[in-house]
């Protein structure tokens, strides 16, 4: 097993797909059981992925033992055609032979026997092609397939090969089974918890969080005895620390400060959402929410309905992309807009009014902006966007930031601007911006 600190579990995971290597798929089974294994305490190292080649599959396998993983999950080629070698492959790399599990060929072909009279297949033609997934390495423990394709786990010497489907409808249910398992139990058992937590800021940038973790640690902090990830995700900064129950100290002190260093910016100290975050201040507070919306194009009324029991307090929205729209549907004055431009707090500000009388709400936000890549001009380049967030009662934040990015970026983070003002406004907190 691995030589690492006591308590300590190390995982690799193989994704094998060459469909997801040409990028046609986005790999979305890697991260899943990554964070699955860290919520059991397991170390995740590696995350490869390899094309549908029987030699590239070895090859990381044997990458994985000689790293000193412990657990090893693979995930794809599992099914009945030609490429689908990850049980022959398995197998190999554990020095076992393959053997016809007949109890599991008998659950496939039951499987099947429901899609052949569905579907008017040859039923026994299927269940000869199929008859492939029942062959198992000697000594694994096969998982009662979700699909046709039967999972497995693999004693292989010093570790144990998890092997699952590649459809997530498939692994994702499979995966009690897997770490149900003897084997898996065994190695899981060794592992001491895994804790952690999730600090969210906005509106700072990651080069003045690596200057706090630097001050942090130059007070005296071991940081090396907790696992710090800072990432910058859809316009947040998400701070991830990982820790196990001897450094809580070290990984509380990181914590405390990180708000005394960035109390303003700092918006979630749990890794709750602004989202969840904004829909409890306006489910709470009773409000009823107008959007205005333009170069944002719904992105953010789509975001404040993705949440469920959102009719609760979101009365509605417009898209008012033309100066036409602006004027018809929101009331904003056309000489207004001939005065300073669509893209203006002046028009915001009446994009903002406008949703309030139309929708008949005590909250509402505007946005207006150069989303690009053309349109902009030296004064108002491509970025710049006018946000405008008040209440019926007449108080208000209002921003003209330029916001970085290409087209999609700009639009994207427009939405989650206007919800960082909509929680200040709300929330009674200093601005982020």
């Amino acid at each position: 097993m691995n030589s690492g600190a006591p308590g300590v579990v190390r995982a690799g995971i193989v994704v094998t797909g060459t469909e997801v290597i040409t990028g046609r798929i986005v790999d979305s089974n890697g991260p899943w059981i990554s964070e699955r294994l860290a919520e059991l305490g397991v170390e995740v190292a590696h995350i490869m992925v390899v094309a549908d080649r029987p030699e590239d599959l070895e090859g990381a396998l044997r990458f994985m033992a000689a790293e000193g993983m412990d657990l090893i999950v693979t995930s794809g080629g599992l099914g009945p055609t030609a490429d689908d070698l990850t049980a022959e492959v398995v197998a190999r790399f554990a020095g076992v032979e393959l053997v016809l599990d007949e109890e599991m060929e008998e659950k496939i072909a039951e499987i099947l026997r429901g899609f052949a009279r569905r579907f008017r297949f040859d039923e026994e033609a299927v269940r000869a092609a199929n008859r492939k997934q029942a062959m198992v390495p000697a000594g694994s423990q096969p998982l009662d397939p979700v699909g046709t394709a039967p999972g497995l786990v693999v004693p292989a010497g010093e570790r144990v090969v998890i092997v699952l489907p590649g459809p997530p409808r498939e692994l994702r249910p499979m995966w009690p089974r897997a770490i149900g398992s003897e084997p898996v139990r065994a190695a899981l058992a060794r592992a001491t918890p895994l804790h952690a937590y999730t600090v969210r800021m906005f509106g700072i940038p990651e080069s003045e969080i690596a200057k706090s973790l630097r001050e942090i640690e130059s007070a005296g902090v071991d940081l090396g005895a907790v696992e710090i990830t800072t990432c910058l995700r859809r316009g947040e900064i998400e701070i991830d620390v990982r820790y196990r129950a001897e450094a809580t100290a070290v990984a509380e002190a990181v914590r405390a400060g990180l708000v005394e260093r960035h109390e303003r910016h700092l918006f979630s100290l749990d890794g709750e959402t602004v989202d969840v975050q904004l829909a409890r201040l306006l489910r709470e507070g009773g409000h009823r929410l107008a959007l205005a919306e333009s170069c944002s194009a719904g992105l953010l009324a789509a975001r404040i309905t993705n949440l469920p029991g959102a009719s609760a307090y979101f009365a509605g929205g417009v898209v008012a992309y033309s100066n036409e729209a602006k004027a018809e549907l929101l009331g904003v004055d056309p000489a207004l807009i001939e005065a300073h431009g669509a893209v203006s707090p002046e028009v915001a500000e009446a994009m903002s009014r406008g949703a309030l009388t139309r929708f008949g709400a005590d909250v509402a936000v505007a946005i207006t902006g150069i989303a690009g890549p053309d349109g902009g001009t030296e004064e108002k380049p491509v970025g710049y966007v006018c946000f405008d967030a008040r209440l019926a009662d007449g108080a208000a934040i209002a921003r003209d930031p330029v916001i970085p990015g290409d087209r999609d970026d700009i639009r994207e983070r427009s939405a989650l601007v206007a919800m960082h003002l909509l929680r200040t406004l709300l929330g009674g907190d200093e601005a982020p911006l």
